[in-house]
Protein backbone atom coordinates (compact mmCIF):
# COMPACT_ATOMS: atom_id res chain seq x y z
CA UNK A 1 0.00 0.00 0.00
CA UNK A 2 2.81 2.46 0.84
CA UNK A 3 4.46 1.83 -2.55
CA UNK A 4 1.25 2.71 -4.43
CA UNK A 5 0.90 5.95 -2.46
CA UNK A 6 4.52 6.91 -3.16
CA UNK A 7 4.08 6.20 -6.87
CA UNK A 8 0.89 8.25 -6.95
CA UNK A 9 2.63 11.21 -5.28
CA UNK A 10 5.59 11.05 -7.66
CA UNK A 11 3.32 10.94 -10.71
CA UNK A 12 1.18 13.79 -9.34
CA UNK A 13 4.24 15.97 -8.77
CA UNK A 14 5.52 15.25 -12.28
CA UNK A 15 2.13 16.05 -13.83
CA UNK A 16 1.95 19.34 -11.89
CA UNK A 17 5.45 20.31 -13.03
CA UNK A 18 4.60 19.57 -16.67
CA UNK A 19 1.38 21.59 -16.47
CA UNK A 20 3.28 24.53 -14.98
CA UNK A 21 5.91 24.34 -17.72
CA UNK A 22 3.19 24.31 -20.38
CA UNK A 23 1.68 27.49 -18.92
CA UNK A 24 5.06 29.23 -18.95
CA UNK A 25 5.60 28.34 -22.60
CA UNK A 26 2.16 29.71 -23.56
CA UNK A 27 2.43 32.95 -21.55
CA UNK A 28 4.44 35.02 -24.11
CA UNK A 29 1.97 34.14 -26.86
CA UNK A 30 -0.97 35.25 -24.70
CA UNK A 31 0.64 38.40 -23.36
CA UNK A 32 1.12 40.38 -26.55
CA UNK A 33 2.51 43.75 -25.52
CA UNK A 34 0.84 46.85 -26.88
CA UNK A 35 2.49 50.07 -27.96
CA UNK A 36 2.76 52.82 -25.38
CA UNK A 37 0.58 55.82 -26.16
CA UNK A 38 1.67 59.36 -25.26
CA UNK A 39 -1.71 59.83 -23.57
CA UNK A 40 -1.15 56.83 -21.27
CA UNK A 41 -0.69 57.96 -17.65
CA UNK A 42 2.41 55.76 -17.45
CA UNK A 43 3.94 57.71 -20.36
CA UNK A 44 3.00 61.18 -19.17
CA UNK A 45 5.04 61.17 -15.95
CA UNK A 46 8.46 60.86 -17.68
CA UNK A 47 7.30 62.84 -20.74
CA UNK A 48 7.37 59.97 -23.26
CA UNK A 49 7.06 60.99 -26.91
CA UNK A 50 6.71 58.54 -29.84
CA UNK A 51 8.95 60.81 -31.90
CA UNK A 52 11.93 62.44 -30.18
CA UNK A 53 11.84 65.37 -32.60
CA UNK A 54 8.57 66.53 -30.97
CA UNK A 55 10.03 66.85 -27.46
CA UNK A 56 9.41 70.27 -25.89
CA UNK A 57 12.99 71.36 -25.12
CA UNK A 58 11.79 74.07 -22.72
CA UNK A 59 9.81 71.54 -20.67
CA UNK A 60 12.51 68.84 -20.84
CA UNK A 61 15.91 70.61 -20.80
CA UNK A 62 17.65 67.24 -20.39
CA UNK A 63 16.75 66.39 -23.99
CA UNK A 64 19.53 66.77 -26.56
CA UNK A 65 19.41 66.24 -30.30
CA UNK A 66 20.24 62.65 -31.25
CA UNK A 67 18.74 61.11 -28.13
CA UNK A 68 16.11 58.45 -28.79
CA UNK A 69 14.91 55.18 -27.32
CA UNK A 70 17.03 53.25 -29.83
CA UNK A 71 20.26 54.52 -28.21
CA UNK A 72 19.00 54.37 -24.61
CA UNK A 73 20.33 51.68 -22.28
CA UNK A 74 16.78 50.84 -21.11
CA UNK A 75 15.60 49.94 -24.66
CA UNK A 76 15.78 46.17 -25.20
CA UNK A 77 15.77 45.50 -28.93
CA UNK A 78 17.65 44.19 -31.90
CA UNK A 79 19.33 46.91 -34.00
CA UNK A 80 16.61 46.96 -36.69
CA UNK A 81 13.52 46.81 -34.41
CA UNK A 82 11.07 49.70 -34.83
CA UNK A 83 9.73 49.14 -31.31
CA UNK A 84 10.62 47.04 -28.30
CA UNK A 85 10.27 46.71 -24.56
CA UNK A 86 11.77 49.20 -22.17
CA UNK A 87 12.75 48.72 -18.55
CA UNK A 88 10.82 51.89 -17.67
CA UNK A 89 7.57 50.71 -19.31
CA UNK A 90 7.65 46.98 -18.65
CA UNK A 91 4.23 46.03 -20.05
CA UNK A 92 4.30 48.22 -23.17
CA UNK A 93 6.36 48.59 -26.34
CA UNK A 94 8.08 51.90 -27.08
CA UNK A 95 9.11 53.33 -30.42
CA UNK A 96 12.80 53.25 -31.35
CA UNK A 97 12.35 56.90 -32.43
CA UNK A 98 10.78 57.82 -29.09
CA UNK A 99 12.21 59.59 -26.04
CA UNK A 100 11.39 60.08 -22.36
CA UNK A 101 12.87 61.89 -19.38
CA UNK A 102 14.43 58.65 -18.14
CA UNK A 103 16.78 58.55 -21.14
CA UNK A 104 20.17 57.00 -20.31
CA UNK A 105 22.79 56.79 -23.08
CA UNK A 106 24.06 53.30 -23.92
CA UNK A 107 27.63 52.72 -22.84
Amino acid sequence: MKQARRTFLIHSAAATALAGAALLVQTPARAQAQSLSESDSMAQAPGYKNDASTVDKAKYPKYAAGQSCSNCSFFKAKPDDACATCIMFVTKLVSAKGWCGSYNRKA
